[in-house]
């Protein structure tokens, strides 16, 4: 049975580590929820890609045979570390403090609520004797917030975790998470030629260049197939350097694009539109390849998401199915054909921000929701 005081309490203490990524300071935090796990008698381990990020695996065993249970597994996953804290806060960002039904702090919604919430799942299913005939997995994760290359994606790729179905334990409001956009991000260095400022047009300024490929690039209609869970694609132009000094004509200027494309689309198909585009402006350019992730989507009435729907309903919880314009971990399983999709009871809008909160009744409820869902699961 969840006991609503002992989750409460959970979530102030997973807060009050400071988790931050980067630099990825998540060590005493995994350290705690390792500790944590290994007071119920499960098995339990760490794995770590990086000194003192360590990814914590707790699994329940299920009363089927060893390696059909295990096949059969269905894996939690959280996250635990979280963005900076940076300034500007009223409520202490590692306090934990309860105001107005709601416990504020780094990561109360992203995504430490949430990872108390598997907590006490397994805790609860511990406690009631529960005997499930598959393998319950819940795998704490770090580095999410910086590309998950410590974290989901090694445990994954060197098939640690080989579960048939993974619930993404990282979302707001009830909802079923189940599309995703794509991310294509990249770096776009512009050559020029330097000159003294006042001779200007003996030289070719990168920066002018620039802004007028950064012009042209936002004016791009991306095609793609409509969505009704998503937006049309987008652009953002997040970061520019260039020049050495006010009286130079700069010939390099850098900046990073963001594009988020929807599925159906191949990353090649839009990067191709942009580098014509560019080229239109100027031959003298160069695009660098940081982060590209495909989109992702399960459909609504995939086995698991209408269970999960039918399990909220019943309980009279408010989820529906909605898409994500951001990225997940979610897009990270279909490599290895493994259904999932995301949810989370986070408070929508505080992710990231100042005074980032979760509402306790959402987290209370959310967190008995969980634990049906996966006793409903089982039976599946």
């Amino acid at each position: 049975m969840i006991n609503k005081d002992r989750l409460i309490k959970l979530t102030q203490k997973l807060i009050r580590f400071d988790s931050s990524n980067p630099p990825g300071l998540e060590y005493e935090c995994a350290k705690f929820i390792e500790k944590d796990m290994r007071s119920l008698g499960l098995e339990v381990k760490t794995v770590s890609y990086a000194p003192k990020r360590p990814n914590v695996i707790a699994t329940l065993k299920g009363t089927l045979p060893r390696a059909q249970a295990k096949k059969e597994a269905i894996l939690l996953t959280p996250h635990f570390d979280t963005v900076p804290v940076g300034s500007g806060w009223k409520y202490k960002p590692f306090g934990g403090e309860i105001v107005g039904g709601k416990i504020y702090g780094r990561g109360t919604s992203d995504d430490k609520g949430n990872t108390a919430a598997c907590m006490e799942v397994m805790r609860s299913l511990v406690e009631d004797g529960v005997r499930l005939k598959k393998d319950v997995i819940m795998a704490a994760t770090v580095d999410e917030e910086t590309g998950s290359q410590m974290g989901i994606i090694p445990l994954l790729d060197k098939k640690v975790l080989t579960p048939k179905f993974a619930l993404v334990v990282d979302s707001t409001e009830f909802d079923a998470m189940i599309v995703q956009k794509g991310v294509l991000q990249f770096r776009v260095q512009i050559f020029g030629k330097k000159a003294h400022s006042a001779y200007n047009w003996r030289g070719d300024s990168a920066i002018e260049t620039a802004a007028r490929c950064i012009n042209r690039l936002k004016k791009i209609k991306f095609p793609h197939k409509k969505h009704k869970l998503l937006h049309a694609p987008s652009l953002n132009v997040g970061v520019i350097n260039g020049g050495d000094k006010v009286n130079m004509v700069a010939d390099l200027c850098e900046f990073t694009v963001d594009h988020r494309f929807c599925p159906g689309t191949n990353y090649r198909e839009p990067l191709k539109l942009i580098k014509e585009t560019l080229a239109k402006e100027t031959k003298k350019f160069k695009i660098i390849l940081d982060d590209i992730q495909q989109p992702y989507e399960i459909k609504a009435d995939h086995p698991y998401v209408k269970t999960f729907l039918d399990v909220n309903k019943r309980m009279k919880a408010p989820a529906g199915i909605k898409g994500s314009e951001g990225a997940t971990v979610i897009t990270f399983f279909q490599k290895h054909k493994i259904p999932a999709f995301a949810t989370g009871w986070g408070a929508h809008g505080t992710l990231h921000a100042n005074d980032e909160h979760i509402y306790i009744k959402s987290l209370y409820k959310g967190t008995q929701v969980l634990e049906a869902y996966v006793k409903e699961y089982d039976q599946l």
